[in-house]
């Protein structure tokens, strides 16, 4: 089930659910805005053949930069921002990542995949952003980005994988 505002305010002031920084006006009615950090990770020289594999590290790949007033995201272009906000979930409660349609209309996905947000996770969430418009649109930090919708789970679990404390890109 999804939570609605007032059971996502009753989490944080139970302590059960904690994001940080965050102001009141970012709950709606049923998600949590949050906003894009002014770090993001760009596709940079490396071999013409990328080879998707279990050793596949995308690190090796990108490089890390500062967006110092507006990163220009081109079509078909693909970034890694990150969330200005950290998030700690308790186990019985999970998360998806999505959009805000008023990007989403200008051609801007904010998650190309991996919009799941596991139970237990304590970090910075990752934001596949793209291009899918066919003009250059100019990225800028601290905009309200995307939201998250949080669901509660049947039984518990707690992410433990390798992205489970995630606070840099």
């Amino acid at each position: 089930m999804i939570l609605t505002r007032d059971v996502i305010l009753h989490e944080i002031a139970a302590g059960r659910l904690a994001i940080e920084p965050l102001e009141p006006d970012q709950i709606g009615p049923a998600s949590i805005d949050l906003h894009l950090a002014d770090e993001i990770r760009v596709m940079e020289g490396g071999p013409d053949v990328i080879q998707v594999t279990e050793d596949a590290d995308y690190r090796t790949v990108t490089r890390v930069q500062r967006i110092d007033g507006s990163y220009v995201l081109r079509p078909g272009e693909t970034i890694h921002g990150l969330t200005r906000e950290r998030l700690r979930l308790p186990p019985d409660v999970a998360g998806w990542l999505e959009g805000r349609s008023r990007y989403a209309r200008l051609g801007l996905m904010i998650h190309v995949t991996s919009g799941f947000v596991a139970p237990g996770v304590e970090s910075h969430q990752v934001l596949e952003m793209s291009n899918v418009a066919g003009r250059p649109l100019a990225i800028h930090a601290g905009v309200r980005v995307c939201q998250i919708v949080l669901q509660r789970c049947e039984g518990t679990a707690v992410y433990t994988g390798r992205f489970a404390r995630q606070d840099r890109l």
